[in-house]
């Protein structure tokens, strides 16, 4: 009676185990076939209305800003531009994303907008076309960038205009910043140097 007792016992044990690391194994290959999204995924139209693939930005840093000519923060194109110059050659790309999301504050058309940003801040880095940063019109490319089920690392608002994001080399999110955060503040220099 013991003995079977004991047979029962240490065959409801294997069972158990066995069911357990089927368990595992199905979990380990669910999360193996996930793949986490890329900002390289995505095309997108700039300001001039040629097709900007994202995917000709592998292997850089990426800097993702949505723009607007008639806000408080408007002045920090300048150290946009001052960023990109001076690490465009060591693997930073910016790209601005002018948007009407905040108070109206980018009601131009895309050439006036290409024109207001070459003419008062000399700007060089690539310029998309006017999208929507928030809202249920919101374009793809914010859709990876504030949803973490897609960019796998955090849910964010836009909060006003001159938010930066942050990718790494494989167009994988690492960063959010704050609009008030200036261009040239230490965390965003680290981040571009590291």
């Amino acid at each position: 009676m013991k003995l079977a007792a004991l047979t029962c016992c240490i065959a409801l044990l294997f069972s158990c185990q066995n069911k357990a690391q089927t368990a595992m194994t199905t979990n380990t290959n669910s999360i193996e076939t996930m793949t986490k999204q890329s900002i390289h995924q995505f095309k997108v139209t700039d300001l001039s209305g040629n097709t900007f693939d994202f995917a000709t930005l592998k292997g850089k840093k990426i800097l993702v800003v949505n723009t607007a000519s008639k806000c408080g923060l408007t002045p920090q194109y300048k150290d946009l531009e001052t960023l990109y110059t001076t690490y465009k050659d060591k693997g930073l790309v910016i790209v601005g994303f002018p948007a009407n999301n905040f108070f109206s504050q980018e009601p131009g058309t895309n050439e006036e907008i290409a024109q207001f940003c070459q003419l008062n801040y000399g700007v060089t880095f690539p310029m998309m076309a006017k999208v929507s940063v928030k809202g249920k019109d919101m374009c793809e490319v914010y859709q990876f960038l504030t949803q973490q089920a897609k960019n796998g690392v955090e849910d964010s608002d836009v909060e006003w205009n001159f938010q930066k994001y942050l990718l790494n080399e494989n167009g994988e999110l690492e960063k959010v910043i704050s609009p008030r955060t200036k261009p040239l503040d230490e965390e965003i220099v680290n981040w571009v140097k590291g």
